[in-house]
């Protein structure tokens, strides 16, 4: 385990940040720099199926130990990428040792505060050691740390044969963060009954409940002319969309506004020109049928607004992205059930959360392979606050092993 920091300050100093404007799978070619490394120290290991494939996708398998033949396949799985939002190059990580509980000020950046008082997982963090970067970048540690901990679990197990386990496989993934993740995955290569992400936050938590995610488009075809002869002509999509855009509610149904199991309709991207204008938004709630509403919603905001304009046109198109997991889950209570077995074996008292957001295993889960998500420790992710405690990824590493345990002690 005392692996851990030591590569996952190796990793995160890999740019692979994704591109979600990209048409070629991965997204990014450097993604691959950081998959040809981890392939090696695989094979290092001594995994010696570890391999990278012609879509960016490590695959590799840690040998049974157990003389038991039924024991199910787990798979554990973690993204390479880092977020579009914030740069990932030249991230330079600092480890705060023995965290003494002052606000953490980053060097190159000193607007960059890491505030105990704003970030409420911290109060237990004092006097663990605490990787920050330095305040021009992200850290990555979303999903870096969890590439690290199943790395550190994989080097612990091939190194300790004792320790009875079924097949084990892994899983590292390009494109998570602009929602591909999954996208060209080959699950009857990869050879998994059920499976894990390791792309949580706080210590001691499982999620095993996502949004249900579509994502939505607003093409709007106004009337263009010649803006010095444009009286009673000229109906310019730019306003149009500027007027949905303001129709939407200012105290509810926004990401700004919303918590716990409330969804919300949030636009990410305006392009146009007075004669054409597109609005991208995504859509989330915890259930198809509230996914339904807010999307009948926002076609009746577009509708509305049209009304003021009879020569134009708009057209809401809407695509799914992923669906909750838990609708899979339940169905194999087991997968869930024996991971909060292994945190408590880790020395913790598990909690069960549902994410605002989702995860590879949200689609993992509906292709077949049923997939919670494990935390690893990462927090402010998707920010130049992104931190991560040192002593939460060795417990992650930790739940790993007990959770490869516990499938084969509970195999009869």
């Amino acid at each position: 385990m005392s692996s851990v920091l030591e590569r996952f300050l190796t990793y995160v100093q890999i740019d692979t940040q994704s591109d979600p404007h990209s048409t070629s799978f991965p997204s990014t070619e450097k993604q691959r720099k950081l998959s040809q490394l981890l392939v090696a120290e695989l094979q290092e290991l001594g995994i010696e199926d570890a391999h990278l494939d012609e879509h960016g996708y490590v695959y590799a398998t840690i040998p049974a130990t157990t003389s038991k033949d039924n024991v199910p396949v787990i798979c554990f799985c973690s993204h390479v990428d880092t977020s579009p939002d914030v740069t990932g190059a030249g991230v330079e990580p600092i480890v705060h040792r023995n965290w003494d509980g002052s606000d953490i000020v980053l060097p190159l950046d000193r607007n960059q505060v890491i505030r105990r008082s704003e970030h409420p997982d911290l109060e237990a963090q004092i006097g663990n050691d605490i990787v920050t970067a330095s305040g021009n970048t992200l850290l990555g540690a979303d999903n870096k740390a969890g590439v690290a901990e199943i790395m550190a679990a994989a080097e612990y197990l091939m190194q300790h044969p004792e320790i009875r386990h079924g097949e084990i496989k892994i899983l590292f993934t390009p494109d998570e963060e602009v929602g591909r993740g999954t996208e060209k995955v080959d699950l009857e290569k990869l050879g998994a009954d059920y499976g894990y992400t390791m792309d949580g936050e706080t210590v001691g938590t499982l999620e095993d409940e996502t949004f249900t995610a579509d994502g939505a488009v607003i093409t709007i075809e106004g009337v263009s002319t010649h803006p010095g002869f444009a009286k009673g002509k000229l109906e310019n999509a730019l306003k149009i969309a500027a007027e949905i855009l303001t129709a939407l509610p200012k105290d509810r149904l926004s990401p700004e506004t919303t918590e716990g199991m409330e969804g919300f309709i949030h636009p990410v991207h305006l392009e146009g020109i007075q004669e054409k204008a597109t609005i991208e938004f995504i859509i989330r709630d915890f259930s198809e049928e509230g996914l339904k509403q807010k999307e009948d919603f926002l076609r009746g905001i577009m509708e509305q607004v049209l009304t003021r304009y009879p020569h134009s046109k708009a057209n809401l198109e809407v695509r799914e992205q992923y669906r909750n997991m838990k609708v899979v889950l339940d169905h194999h209570p087991e997968v869930v059930e024996y991971a909060l077995e292994a945190i408590r074996r880790a020395g913790m008292e598990p909690e069960r959360r549902s994410i605002r957001g989702g995860t590879d295993g949200s689609r993992l889960s509906f292709m077949g392979l049923p997939c919670p998500n494990i935390f690893a420790g990462e927090h402010a992710f998707h920010s130049r606050l992104e931190w991560v405690s040192v002593q939460d990824m060795e417990k992650a590493v930790e739940v790993i092993i007990h959770l490869a345990q516990v499938w084969e002690e509970k195999t009869v």
